[in-house]
């Protein structure tokens, strides 16, 4: 296992396990079609008996029903024993979504939020996506005060590009920074965010680690996505990306056959082995690819391993063409 069996969140006390669990697919109605909630429920008890004790969580997630679907399953567990990460920042109350920072709605969010759980504290609360108009240490400030009343123990934001993150920690109040960074999109490496995050004691969380799949090794050149397919319109998939995408994948099978493990296993292992990288949290629809996703704990590349796979995807440091797409891996 990579370092220690806990990773330190920034200044706080908190210690997660590197690996956790993403749960958009958890109670998130409004983001993919037919969820169950039995369904999200037993991701959330997959990862929980596999060894995997963070659990990242949203508002916008079904706006609200996630976070209730988190709750009623953490009632079965040792709460102690769980790291609980939400986000907030989105206001639907005029129809639309208006991303708000004010401290007094951030401050709302948390209380809301509490509610929805069900429990007394959250152990990470990121402020999901900066506003407009709100200054981020002013923002930031706020859950400063929360975390000093016991509500929340960890601060952190998401989304935040790198300006914005350096005004967001002018007090050194910032914990934990929340991203989209895979090896295929490792803009905040030439971009210097994960080396400012590093310098400061920050920890970083990747979001969307196998990029929708493809860092999974279930792909090859015989798929064809139709028009009506989003994928089709995701530079990743398309040509000449897609076919340098499934080179770079390619190098890492001998090594996943070594370990006796699946690509997605090794790639995993990887991120944990990023001394950038604090905790990766993919994402899964069914309690099946938890439990898979929980064996990358067990394994532990060879520098030479982790030098090749560094290597392979040095292509992907200067990019920043194609996001990945919202679903879970």
């Amino acid at each position: 296992m990579k370092k220690s069996s806990f990773v330190k969140i920034g200044h706080s006390d908190v210690l997660a396990t590197p690996l956790g669990l993403g749960t958009n697919a958890v109670g998130g109605y409004n983001l993919f079609p037919n969820l169950k909630d039995d369904d999200g429920r037993a991701l959330v008890r997959a990862a929980l008996d596999n060894g995997i004790n963070l659990l990242d969580t949203a508002y916008v997630y079904g706006l609200g029903h996630s976070e209730e679907l988190v709750g009623e399953v953490m009632k079965e567990y040792d709460r102690d024993k769980i790291i609980l990460a939400t986000k907030g920042a989105q206001d639907f109350s005029s129809g639309e979504q208006v991303i708000d920072n004010r401290p007094e709605f951030l401050t709302d969010q948390v209380n809301k939020s509490l509610k929805r759980l069900g429990t007394d504290y959250i152990d990470i609360f990121y402020i999901h996506f900066p506003d407009h108009d709100t200054p981020k240490a002013e923002a930031v400030g706020a859950l400063q005060k929360l975390k000093e009343a016991g509500k929340i123990r960890a601060i952190g934001i998401s989304n935040f590009s790198l300006d914005q993150i350096k005004e967001a920690n002018a007090d050194g109040y910032v914990d934990i920074v929340e991203d989209e960074f895979s090896l295929l999109h490792q803009d905040h490496l030439t971009e210097g965010m994960l080396d400012y995050l590093h310098d400061h004691q920050i920890s970083f969380v990747p979001y969307f680690p196998l990029a929708s799949g493809l860092l999974t090794g279930k792909y090859d050149h015989k798929i064809d996505f139709p028009a009506d397919d989003i994928r089709s319109q995701i530079a990743d998939f398309t040509e000449p990306r897609f076919s340098k995408v499934l080179k770079a994948v390619d190098v890492v099978r001998p090594i996943a056959k070594t370990h006796q493990a699946t690509v997605a296993q090794v790639v995993l292992a990887w991120y944990m082995q990023n001394p950038l990288i604090s905790v990766v949290i993919p994402g899964a629809k069914r309690a099946e690819q938890v439990k898979a996703n929980a064996h990358a704990l067990d394994i532990t590349l060879t520098d030479a391993e982790y030098r090749t796979i560094e290597q392979v995807f040095n292509g992907f440091k200067h990019t920043t063409s194609g996001k990945s797409l919202a679903d879970p891996e």
